[in-house]
C-alpha cells in the first residue's frame, strides 16, 4: 500500500482509474454534500478531516484504491463510549461454528459492501479533498462541486459535509452497528445476554443465529431456504447500490479462517 501520490506515479492511468472509483462511489451512495468554503467558519475548516487516498497492487494484479477521512482530530471531543463498537467474542465464533454442523445447519458468510456509508451520520464532520481528487469529483459530477471548488494557496481544495459515516471516522463503526443491529430487531431477532453481536431467531421451529464482525455476517439454519430467505433481506436492505457478498456451500473463508463444515 501506498500513498496517492507515488502510486499515481508507478501505476498512471490504472492508478487514476482505481481513485476515480472510490470517488464515484462516494457520490453515488450520496456520502457527502459539497460546501463552498465562505460557508464554512474558520473553527470548521481548522476541524474539517482530511481524504487520505492510498494504492495498492491486488494478489490478482489489479490495483485497487482506498480511501478514508482522517478522523485524528475527532478523538480529542469523542468520549471512547460513542466510538466504541462491539464485535464478535472469539468464542462465540467458535462456538457457533460447532454447534452448527452438530445440529446439521445451513451455514452462510455474508460480507456488507460500503457498509459503513449505509449509516447516516448523526453530527456535523466537515471533510477537506484536494488536488487529484477534487479534479476527479469535477470530472464525475462538474455541475455539483464545481462551485465549491476554491484555492488555499496553491492547492485546489474542496469541503464537504458528511450525510454518511465513513471509514475513518472515529463513530463509522458504531452508526453501522447501531443501524444492522437495529435492523436485526426490526426483523425479529433476539441478542444473546453475553454478546450484543449474536442474536437469534425461531423461524419454522428452529433457530435462526447471526454472528458478526463489523460487516463480516456467519449465518445458520437448518434450513437452506430460511438462510436464502435472509440474504435476500439483507440484499434488499443493504444490497441496493452494490449486491452484497455472499458465501454458500460446506467451505468458508471468515474473519481470516476458513471454517469448512464438510
Amino acid at each position: 500500500q501506498m500513498s496517492l501520490k507515488k502510486g499515481l506515479k508507478i501505476f498512471g492511468n490504472d492508478g487514476v482509474a482505481a481513485v476515480k472509483k472510490e470517488m464515484l462511489q462516494l457520490h453515488d451512495r450520496k456520502v457527502m454534500a459539497p460546501k463552498h468554503a465562505v460557508e464554512l467558519t474558520p473553527e470548521q475548516k481548522q476541524e474539517a478531516l482530511a481524504y487520505l487516498m492510498f494504492l495498492k497492487r491486488k494478489r490478482c494484479g489489479k490495483i485497487k484504491g482506498r480511501g478514508c477521512a482522517d478522523g485524528r482530530k475527532q478523538r480529542a471531543y469523542t468520549a471512547r463510549e460513542d466510538a466504541a463498537s462491539p464485535t464478535v467474542a472469539t468464542e462465540s465464533v467458535f462456538l457457533t461454528a460447532v454447534i452448527d454442523p452438530l445440529e446439521g445447519r445451513d451455514v452462510a458468510v455474508i460480507d456488507v459492501p460500503g457498509a459503513f456509508m449505509q449509516a447516516d451520520m448523526d453530527e456535523l464532520v466537515h471533510v477537506r479533498f484536494t488536488g487529484k481528487m477534487v479534479d476527479l469529483l469535477l470530472e464525475i459530477d462538474p455541475d455539483m462541486y464545481g462551485p465549491c471548488v476554491v484555492r488555499e494557496g496553491k492547492e485546489k481544495v474542496m469541503y464537504v459535509e458528511l450525510l454518511k459515516a465513513l471509514y475513518g471516522t472515529v463513530r463509522a463503526a458504531r452508526l453501522f452497528w447501531e443501524k444492522l443491529s437495529g435492523k436485526l430487531l426490526e426483523w425479529g431477532f433476539t441478542p444473546n445476554p453475553y454478546n450484543p453481536c449474536v442474536m437469534n431467531k425461531v423461524v419454522e421451529d428452529k433457530q435462526l443465529t447471526v454472528a458478526w464482525h463489523v460487516d463480516d455476517l456467519k449465518v445458520s439454519h437448518v434450513l437452506p431456504t430460511v438462510v436464502d430467505q435472509f440474504i435476500k433481506d439483507m440484499e434488499d436492505e443493504f444490497g441496493k447500490e452494490t449486491p452484497i457478498n455472499k458465501s454458500r456451500g460446506k467451505v468458508h473463508d471468515y474473519l481470516g479462517m476458513t471454517l469448512d463444515f464438510s
